[in-house]
Formats: structure tokens, C-alpha cells, sequence
């Protein structure tokens, strides 16, 4: 891959990394702790509708797209361990895959499913809500760290490949 095509790769992941990391810190600095405060069946009401609206949104496309860089990325630097900046890609690449990827995928949708059958004006479903809330906020910080330091490595990077 020219340093060129890299860059532009490099700039996709750092941008798009920059931009979930936006989308998580809000979830957990503001929308899920203002769930928190209201009653139990709106938030979970709330939630639903987030979860079924979100997978016909334009984070789909930023999610998937800036995972396939990243892993894309992660790929190039094992695949030649002697450059310069090989450490801070594969870095990079498999902080946002470890930790924003298969957190979603292992931690954050399995609570995700478990809510949506919930059935918000139940003793069940409140403590669905309960634990929802521990738990998927717990991991979206885990999200929100790792799309962070993985944007600020991919900007690093980034500064590696064009100097």
C-alpha cells in the first residue's frame, strides 16, 4: 500500500475512532445517567427505541467501516513489523478492535437483546433495567476509552507516515 492510500486509511480510523469516541462519552456522560433518574419503564422505553433506531443510522456505517479500517491497519503492520511505525499501528488498530469492537459485540448487543424483550411496567423488566444499566454502561466506557487512545495513536501515526 502507497503511503498515500495509508494515510488516507490512516485518517478514516483516526476520525472515525475521534467520532465514536464522541458518540460513547455521550452515552455514558449524559444519556444513560439521565436514564438513570427517570422512571424505570420511560427509560427503558427510551433505550428500546435508541437500540432499534441506532441499526438504521448513519453509526452503522461509521461502526463497521472504522472497524474494517482499523483491522485493515492492525493487518498492514503485521505484515511488515520492520517499519518505523508498525508498533503504533498495530496498536492502534487492535485497541479499537479489542476494545470498541468485540466489546460491542461480546458485551454491549448481548445486553442490548436482553433489553429488548423486556417488558418496561415488570418487576422482571426492572431488573433487566437494573442491571442494563451497570453493566452496558460499564462496557461503553471501556468503548469510549479505547476509541479515544485509538484516535490519538492513529494521529500519532499519521505524523509517522507523512514526516
Amino acid at each position: 500500500m502507497s503511503d498515500t492510500a495509508l494515510t488516507a486509511v490512516l485518517w478514516f480510523c483516526a476520525v472515525g475512532s475521534g467520532l465514536m469516541t464522541g458518540v460513547y462519552f455521550t452515552f455514558s456522560g449524559v444519556i444513560m445517567a439521565s436514564f438513570a433518574r427517570i422512571e424505570t419503564s420511560a427509560g427503558i422505553l427510551a433505550m428500546q427505541s435508541i437500540n432499534d433506531t441506532i441499526l438504521r443510522s448513519t453509526f452503522m456505517p461509521l461502526f463497521f467501516g472504522t472497524s474494517f479500517a482499523a483491522a485493515g491497519v492492525a493487518a498492514i503492520a503485521l505484515g511488515d513489523l520492520s517499519r518505523a511505525d508498525a508498533i503504533l499501528m498495530l496498536g492502534a488498530g487492535a485497541l479499537y478492535i479489542g476494545g470498541m469492537f468485540l466489546t460491542t459485540i461480546f458485551f454491549n448487543v448481548p445486553l442490548n437483546n436482553k433489553l429488548k424483550d423486556a417488558d418496561s411496567h415488570s418487576a422482571y423488566g426492572a431488573q433487566i433495567w437494573d442491571l442494563y444499566l451497570r453493566q452496558w454502561t460499564r462496557w461503553n466506557h471501556v468503548r469510549t476509552v479505547a476509541s479515544a487512545v485509538s484516535s490519538v495513536l492513529f494521529f500519532i501515526t499519521i505524523q509517522g507516515v507523512i514526516s
